[in-house]
């Protein structure tokens, strides 16, 4: 069954492939210059070429028959093919007897035909092919009345009969306008069968737009016509004619700069219309998608296809290069100039598609580096994926610059390539942090402060190119040529780029300076008070050698609470405000918490409370230990930027903060 669906797929988007090629044939004749040839050549004076409009109707119905084709259903689809493929071998019959008259008439032999050897051969061959060709017939129409096709035969029956030659010619005309009555009689029986069946589609047309509206018959029809693979391969099939057309009339072998010059002038004449350049989007979309499809598999294996992330499809690298031919007006330019501007066109979406690499790989190599795997297998493919993303972009940027002269747009193209690769050395970096903090066993001090600033460097240097594009483009504006297009770039690349970076880099600045303050602000708590308290952080799930009280009364780890306050300003138990103290207030606070402490350590039944407080909590520690490897990957892996902080802390803080709360009541 298997087999069968895909048969029925493959034939849904082959048998369809000859309407989109027709219809790029029909978009590129132009029929004003046609009759310009055909007037000054020797068919003017023929009758079917006199009259221009004929022709311009036959255009328009063209377009008709081929939108007709596309849309058929795959069922009267192949039969329609098997219709045409009849007609194809009744001619091929046709053109079989009358060649075998016309030979016999050369030779002027009247004889027997088995007394002469070449007579004998000729009609020997005849005989086999008008044979095939009713069988041939008779099985794709699927009909035992094999009579119907046989013709062709009269002429080789009345050459085996001595009649003359003479009238073997008329008898041969007989054959063939009897085929052409049977085609005449098998049209007419089948007249209405065009108008039955657009009847039938409108009615259905007309139902589903009732019911479920115009957007779910669009996509309906887009799932049915398969119109992202069907402009594909009608794409690979003009690239693939235009590659062997090249090679056919080449008898030289060309250089490696004469094929890359091939290869982009073959991809510009294959998109010089609407129809071949959306075939050139959608194998694009296809290419992207195995790139990114690759690349997960190379870095996760089998695991990579679990969870699909809709933004890594390719779609936007196919939007991308749309949008820019468009913009760019790609398909009206001549082929030299159309060829310069893909090279353009494609390295920006070559960029795109090395992002959305590093959006895939930026994140599994940071789990790599935190999670202690020790599968060298693993951190190989992670470190391997991550040079590829650092070098290619450079020599990608180093190789279009020594064909382009460098402007303010080339500079804005390779700009995307240059953060490209710094991105990946920020994230080469923050891996190699996690790999020094195995290696030696123990945390590295003030690990989120080295990761911050790590991330913040990186930051740095993609603002600082972006405003020197800004910048480079203000002056070209100002002392080059200016233009609406280019002061409108200008204008989104600033505030994107430039003005919205500056926002969220302060604003992550500010975010850590109060943070800071916070957790200077709060008393350090003792190691009475810590003997006392007798638990683990709720944030890390670590015992306390250390730790800072809140105006709440619980306790953290400094450190935990500071990545904690990055995100939110309340305890992560309670969820109290946590506001900035004085250092008096801290001091007064310190004392009262700490003779609080005294009261209750005098008092015995708090004692025994405590102590059976103490064993329940040394249960819950021992159980934290076992998460140890856990949580500490978890902690140290916080500090990176705003978001993923905030979707890694929010959601295991507040599954423990109804835990913690209830065993304190």
């Amino acid at each position: 069954m298997a087999v069968k669906d895909r048969v029925e797929a493959v034939l849904n988007v082959g048998l369809r492939v000859p309407s989109i090629m027709l219809l790029d044939v029909l978009y590129r004749w132009d029929v004003s210059s046609f009759f310009q040839k055909i007037q000054r050549s020797s068919l003017s004076n023929n009758p079917l070429f006199q009259y221009k409009y004929l022709a311009l109707y036959l255009h328009y119905v063209g377009y008709i028959l081929s939108l007709v084709l596309l849309t058929l259903p795959r069922q009267h689809l192949v039969k329609l093919y098997l219709y045409v493929v009849t007609a194809l071998l009744l001619f091929a019959g046709h053109q079989v007897s009358r060649d075998y008259v016309r030979s016999e008439l050369d030779s002027g032999y009247e004889g027997p035909v088995y007394l002469e050897p070449l007579s004998m051969s000729r009609f020997t061959m005849a005989l086999i092919g008008q044979l095939v060709v009713c069988t041939l017939c008779s099985c794709v129409m699927q009909t035992k009345r094999i009579w119907l096709f046989s013709a062709h035969l009269l002429p080789l029956g009345a050459r085996l009969c001595l009649v003359p030659l003479e009238t073997i010619v008329f008898i041969n005309r007989f054959s063939m306008i009897f085929t052409g009555l049977e085609v005449i009689y098998f049209l007419a029986t089948n007249l209405l069968v065009p108008y039955n069946l657009a009847k039938t589609a409108y009615r259905e047309l007309a139902q589903v737009v009732e019911v479920y509206g115009l957007l779910a018959l669009g996509m309906s029809l887009w799932n049915q016509l398969v119109l992202p693979v069907l402009f594909m391969c009608f794409w690979l099939v003009l690239f693939a004619l235009q590659i062997y057309t090249y090679f056919s009339t080449r008898d030289q072998p060309t250089s490696r700069e004469r094929l890359l010059f091939l290869f982009l002038t073959s991809i510009a004449e294959c998109c010089s219309t609407p129809y071949s350049l959306l075939g050139l989007v959608f194998t694009v979309s296809f290419i992207a998608l195995g790139v990114l499809t690759l690349c997960k598999f190379y870095l996760q294996g089998y695991r990579a296809f679990m969870n699909d992330n809709t933004m890594h499809r390719g779609m936007t690298e196919g939007i991308t290069l749309l949008i820019l031919a468009v913009q760019t007006g790609l398909i009206e330019l001549q082929v030299i100039h159309r060829a310069f501007l893909l090279s353009i066109i494609l390295f920006i979406v070559v960029a795109s598609i090395l992002q959305s690499m590093l959006e895939i790989a930026d994140p599994i190599v940071l789990a790599l580096g935190a999670s202690r795997d020790k599968s060298l297998w693993k951190h190989f493919r992670a470190v391997s994926l991550c040079l590829f993303l650092l070098i290619f972009p450079a020599y990608m940027s180093y190789m279009i610059c020594q064909f382009f002269h460098m402007d303010f747009w080339l500079l804005i193209i390779i700009s995307s390539s240059i953060l490209t690769s710094l991105q990946v050395l920020g994230t080469l970096l923050i891996y190699v942090l996690f790999m020094v903090e195995e290696f030696r066993k123990a945390p590295v001090e003030n690990m989120d402060e080295v990761i911050y600033y790590v991330n913040g460097t990186y930051r740095l240097l993609e603002f600082l190119v972006a405003v020197c594009v800004v910048c480079y483009g203000i002056s070209e504006t100002v002392f080059g040529e200016w233009s609406v297009m280019g002061s409108t770039i200008i204008l989104v690349h600033s505030y994107y780029n430039v003005w919205l970076r500056a926002q969220l880099g302060w604003q992550s600045f500010l975010l850590r300076r109060d943070a800071v303050n916070k957790i200077k602000s709060l008393p350090t708590a003792s190691d009475a008070q810590l003997e006392q308290y007798n638990d683990i952080c709720a944030i890390c799930f670590q015992d306390m050698s250390s730790a800072v009280i809140t105006p709440c009364s619980h306790f953290f780890h400094a450190g935990c609470l500071k990545k904690w306050l990055y995100v939110q300003e309340s305890c992560p138990l309670c969820h109290a405000q946590l506001k900035s103290q004085a250092p008096a207030a801290s001091a007064s606070n310190s004392e009262t918490n700490q003779s609080s402490a005294g009261q209750e350590g005098a008092s015995d039944e708090n004692k025994d409370k405590t102590q059976s407080e103490d064993g329940d909590d040394d249960e819950e520690g021992s159980a934290g230990q076992e998460e140890d490897d856990g949580a500490t990957s978890s902690s140290s892996s916080s500090c990176f930027p705003l978001e993923s902080q905030t979707s890694s802390f929010s959601p295991s803080t507040s599954d423990f903060c109804t835990t913690v709360i209830t065993e304190c009541k």
